[in-house]
């Protein structure tokens, strides 16, 4: 049996200047902004988190991924300032940071993700100046919620505003992804980038991450709502097995291209050849595949669910893709796996799995609305008594890409 195709629908990418909050809901940056640097800030972008709905770890095989942004962002307001110095002040760490274009050096700090953005755009030959930035907002760091993807697509945004550079959404998410993997060194896939970029209000993303295919999914959300589980674990990609999973990732993709040659990577291989060569392949390498090739077809089945639409269903997929998280990819944790059984013990929750890249950060919960306060209330309990840790609740919608305005 072939791996499954999916039938896509291309959707145009919106203006730059798309829907954002008024300048009052950013006064008090502004102010700090003006505080800081002796002047009013040029441009204010808003770039939103992104959750993963399902498709975990599928993004660096070239499969399909199915995110959204959500009502979570990063706030970033900049001016030029006449130099060949940017200095950047980030409220998460009431820290200024200065450093010079000419002298881009990874740091292993929070403004390597602005320097790797800098950098990216002068080596694509796009000219830029010193600016005076102030970054805020709203993304818990090292929660899943990709608040490093959502501050290099601000930082290019803001830059793109600012010195009119002609760059095209896509242009900006392959930029802001060299940025991470290169300059960052974290080898992340293109989901998040592209996520936070492209998503539209009321709709998931499916995402073919092999030919950069996409679809905007409706999601209904009369009666059901996403809430976010923050297990107050901080999870770093460096200092996990998030590489590891990659390097085991490569291996089963170089059994099976030993075998057929078609074969570029796991996204290729189908049920059917996992299933006649497993005791060919190492048990831990047999797993990681199993994981990947069969959260690619949950994937396909959960956007066909939704475009029925088909909840329950869906819901059922996402249980499923938790489940293969944990046991196939061993990518969750004990926090994780408790918030998830702790979730579906609450009536109206029709699916709970981890979501991101796992060891700690959150989950994602599809929960009836007229269920939501008692599904905070129970879990948040239950799950405090048992670990001591206090988990945090982000009652979540699907919205809209970056957007930048003109101050």
């Amino acid at each position: 049996m072939e791996p499954a195709k999916a039938a896509l629908i291309i959707i145009p990418p919106f203006s730059r200047y798309g829907i954002m909050e008024t300048l009052e809901e950013n006064i008090t940056e502004l102010d700090k902004f003006k505080e800081l640097f002796g002047k009013a800030a040029e441009v204010a972008v808003t770039s939103p988190a992104r959750v993963n709905i399902i498709g975990e770890h599928t993004d660096y095989n070239d499969g399909f991924v199915f995110p959204a942004a959500i009502n979570r962002s990063t706030k970033f307001f900049a001016s030029k300032n006449g130099t060949r110095t940017v200095k950047v002040y980030s409220s998460n760490y009431s820290e200024l940071v200065e450093f010079d274009l000419e002298e881009l050096k990874r740091t292993r700090h929070w403004s390597d993700y602005v320097k790797g953005v800098c950098r990216e755009l002068s080596v694509q030959g796009c000219h830029l100046e010193g600016f005076d930035a102030l970054i805020g907002g709203n993304i818990p760091i090292a929660s899943g919620l990709s608040s490093s993807a959502s501050l290099e697509l601000a930082v290019c945004e803001a830059c793109a505003v600012l010195f009119d550079l002609p760059l095209e959404p896509l242009e900006q998410i392959k930029l802001c992804r060299r940025a991470e993997n290169q300059f960052v060194g974290v080898s992340c896939g293109i989901m998040d980038q592209f996520a936070i970029k492209l998503s539209r209000k009321g709709h998931g993303l499916f995402l073919d991450c092999r030919n950069l295919e996409y679809e905007l999914i409706p999601i209904p959300s009369d009666e059901l709502v996403f809430v976010i589980a923050d297990s107050g674990v901080e999870r770093g990609l460096g200092a996990t097995e998030y590489h590891q999973r990659q390097k085991q990732c490569e291996r089963g993709s170089l059994f099976f291209n030993s075998l057929n040659k078609s074969i570029r990577n796991l996204r290729d291989v189908s049920e059917d050849s996992l299933v006649v060569n497993r005791d060919n392949i190492d048990p831990v390498i047999f797993r990681r595949c199993r994981h990947v090739v069969t959260e690619n077809k949950r994937v396909l089945l959960a956007a066909q669910a939704l475009k029925n639409p088909d909840m329950k269903r869906f819901g059922e997929l996402i249980n499923q893709s938790h489940e293969s998280c944990k046991s196939d990819y061993e990518v969750s944790c004990k926090e994780l796996d408790l918030l998830v059984d702790l979730a579906r013990m609450v009536p109206g929750v029709l699916g709970a799995r981890m979501t991101g890249a796992g060891f700690g950060g959150c989950t994602i919960n599809l929960v009836m609305r007229n269920r939501v306060e008692e599904f905070q209330q129970k879990v948040g309990s239950l799950y405090s008594k048992s670990t001591s840790l206090t988990a945090k609740f982000y009652v979540t919608e699907a919205e809209d890409g970056v957007s930048s305005r003109k101050l």
